[in-house]
């Protein structure tokens, strides 16, 4: 079988792409408060594990609405705008969330943080999707994937070491950056949402209730998710739970960055041109395993090769992952879907992962907690690949669909 997404010539990407990929990277370079966050309400605000694991989960809570309701934004009053919002959004939260001393008022900034934060994100899906061809999209993808990474290899690191110095710091300095990507938004992107040329807008949820195809990918997707976040909530517990401090945490998740900012613009060319289902399955099923090896070992080094070896995974899954959904999406509802493709996998993965992994290190021990990323994993690759028959199909469609829209540049 042929594979989908086989790269051709290369043409350059558009000034508006540039303008997004700096928008990633700085972002990132201040994302400080996510990964700290579980060690910030234990150590700080004295929670205790599955509390601070319920407050991550709220942030995810938010993020699933955020999602759902930024992709419809982006649909409707266009995607620069609605990036706008959710950066300044996401500054103002973070400084309320800091600012917090009661358990309810944290849970609520929590929420916020989570609603306002990731506005943006279906909005740079489909922003990229408008701009670029079917065949440029992975490059693209993978380009503001690596962005993201170098961005977060830098912050994570200074993050351990803000982190010794005051938390509150780690709040202050993510805000600041947040307003620093909404700048570059408003100077350098403009407006890219399709104008139809026969008529209104469908109506999202029935469109996508009869697609089965895009409803079992979330599905998968949500499980992928689930495993994903344990680096977040379970990691840090567990290395505290075996005498390990929070500024080795720091450096161990950091290599998460590194191996993907110096590994990454390698093989990104290469994956590009493996089938898109089975590199996402086989990338499921590493995942899995490499935080299944946490059951192995005790030590910074073991946890930094589980890091190593899951991060690996995330690189081949990170590739494709974006311009699989853009070609399950139609063109009219392409904020919706990637909104939705958001929402339903990251964004409840985000609220499973922390809930599920914390109260099982809580109450079952670290080693059955990683034995069952594990076996998520491999179910995960059995489930992607039986859907890959239908995948292609889709992918096929999509490059022989004829754009029924123009574009609109402001």
């Amino acid at each position: 079988m042929t594979s989908i997404g086989a790269p051709r010539e290369r043409s350059p990407l558009p000034r508006s792409f540039w303008a997004l990929w700096v928008c990633q990277l700085v972002n990132r370079l201040g994302s400080f408060v996510q990964p700290f966050l579980v060690l910030y309400l234990t150590q700080e605000r004295h929670l205790s594990a599955s509390t601070a694991g319920a407050v991550a989960a709220a942030v995810g809570a938010g993020s699933v609405v955020s999602q759902l309701v930024g992709g419809w934004l982006s649909d409707r009053i266009g995607r620069r705008r609605t990036m706008l919002i959710g950066f300044l959004g996401t500054a103002a939260a973070l400084i309320l969330l800091g600012s917090a001393r009661s358990l309810e008022t944290i849970a609520v900034a929590a929420f916020v943080v989570g609603l306002m934060g990731d506005l943006f994100r279906p909005a740079v899906q489909a922003t990229v999707a408008d701009l670029l061809q079917p065949r440029e999209r992975v490059r693209a993808y993978g380009l503001l994937f690596w962005a993201i990474n170098l961005g977060f290899s830098v912050s994570t690191v200074s993050a351990g070491v803000l982190a010794s110095i005051g938390y509150n710091l780690l709040f202050w300095i993510n805000a600041s950056t947040s307003v620093v990507a909404a700048l570059v938004i408003w100077r350098m992107v403009p407006e890219t949402r399709p104008v139809l040329d026969d008529g209104p807008r469908r109506a999202l949820l029935p469109v996508v209730l009869r697609d089965g195809t895009f409803l079992l990918m979330i599905l998968l997707q949500i499980g992928y998710a689930t495993i994903y976040f344990q680096g977040y909530s379970t990691l840090p517990l567990a290395m505290a739970g075996d005498g390990l401090p929070s500024s080795t945490y720091g450096l161990v998740i950091a290599l998460n960055g590194v191996v993907i900012v110096v590994v990454q613009p390698f093989v990104n060319r290469r994956l590009a041109a493996l089938d898109r289902p089975k590199l996402l399955a086989g990338s499921m099923l590493i995942v899995g395993l490499g935080f299944g090896v946490g059951a192995l070992v005790d030590s910074w080094w073991g946890y930094g090769l589980s890091v190593v070896v899951w991060t690996i995974g995330e690189i081949g899954f990170a590739a494709v992952i974006g311009a699989v959904f853009a070609d399950l999406a139609p063109v009219d509802l392409r904020g919706g879907y990637m909104g939705l493709a958001g929402s339903m996998s990251f964004g409840l993965g985000s609220v499973i992962g922390p809930l599920a992994g914390t109260n099982a290190l809580e109450h079952f021990g670290s080693t059955t907690t990683w034995l069952a990323c594990a076996a998520l994993g491999v179910v995960l690759f059995l489930g992607q690949i039986a859907l890959s028959p239908a995948l292609h199909a889709r992918a096929g469609a999509a490059a022989e669909r004829a754009p029924g829209f123009r574009r609109v540049e402001a």
